[in-house]
């Protein structure tokens, strides 16, 4: 039995488009009196055919079976950093938009649905926000994007040129997206970490970058794992900072998502995964895998700016104390 009240069964039977009046005496007030997958009749008594509880179940498997392959996604299995349901909050919505095969995988990226519906609140429905991407409104790192599951993700800039309006998708160091508005300036620019470097045919060096682009002739100095700042409208690499003892980074997975730092020292492992440990402002240490790593800023100095909490993650007993001085603040 399905425990959403929206979805009820006669919800749930109205749906898959299955009558469930009794068609003996016409009353439409009359229910099963029992569940759908072990039907019994109506309460009125007459147990009249074209309501097959086995039917009914064959049905609606088929519909769930149909769901996979057609680009959907259930809102409970959508990513935690979409932030689509909160703790105890009951789920309305049986699916979320899938996200299209782009930059950023499936699992690290937000949908421009999500985006414009469910955090700008520029749209109240999945069909507005088609209208709003058909218009060619929505830029994301300086190129129109007309799909309303385009993926967005990690340093990606968007740009709303209508209303003036830049925002660079970051962490929160509860590894949930967060819609960070920047200038105009600073949305020209975003940062690359890089993949992979390799030489191609008739010996011309590459780089991969986390987002999945590739950048011909780039400096021989640029190492995996160096960070590079990508001018988005030119399309060349301006400056880069090295994978570094000393440079700022943020975390990009694990339990310590979002958290900013400084790189202490590294841990070289032969045949496994090498281990960065990291200082945050407040003094206190955390270690992760170095693929988690994403440096940001040469020393102290960050080469773009950050969302609220500067990526210093506090304890519940801190975030407490903060909580009751803002109210007494507020008071």
């Amino acid at each position: 039995m399905l425990s959403n009240p929206v979805l009820s069964e006669a919800n749930l039977l109205i749906a898959l488009g299955v009558r469930t009046h009794c068609q003996d005496c016409k009353d439409r007030s009359a229910t099963p009196n029992s569940s759908w997958s072990n039907w019994e009749g109506f309460d009125c008594g007459s147990n009249a055919p074209g309501l097959d509880g086995l039917e009914i179940k064959k049905k609606w498997q088929r519909k769930l079976t149909m769901y996979a392959g057609t680009g959907t996604q259930k809102a409970l299995e959508a990513p935690c950093c979409a932030q689509l349901v909160d703790a105890g909050q009951t789920v309305w919505n049986l699916c979320a938009p899938r996200p299209s095969p782009g930059p950023h995988k499936l699992r690290e990226s937000l949908p421009l649905t999500i985006f414009l519906r469910n955090r700008l609140k520029y749209a109240l429905t999945g069909r507005e926000v088609t209208t709003i991407v058909a218009q060619r409104l929505i830029k994301v790192d300086g190129k129109v994007r007309t799909d309303n599951t385009y993926p967005t993700g990690y340093m990606d800039v968007i740009s709303i040129e209508k209303s003036g309006e830049h925002f660079r998708l970051l962490y929160d160091v509860k590894g949930r997206f967060v819609i960070h508005r920047i200038t105009p300036e600073e949305a020209t620019y975003k940062l690359l970490k890089v993949r992979k470097t390799a030489v191609g045919a008739r010996g011309v060096p590459y780089i991969v970058t986390h987002d999945g682009r590739t950048i011909r002739y780039p400096d021989p100095q640029i190492k995996v794992n160096d960070t590079v700042k990508f001018d988005i409208t030119t399309g060349k690499i301006t400056e880069f900072v090295k994978f570094d003892t000393g440079n700022l980074v943020m975390i990009t997975g694990g339990r310590n998502m979002g958290r900013v730092g400084t790189i202490t020292h590294r841990e070289r492992h032969v045949g496994g995964f090498d281990i960065v440990h990291v200082k945050d402002v407040l003094d206190r240490t955390f270690a992760t895998r170095i693929s988690n790593i994403f440096v940001i800023g040469e020393g102290s100095k960050a080469w773009i700016s950050l969302p609220k909490g500067k990526g210093t993650k506090l304890t519940i007993a801190e975030e407490r104390d903060q909580r009751r001085r803002q109210r007494a603040a507020e008071a």
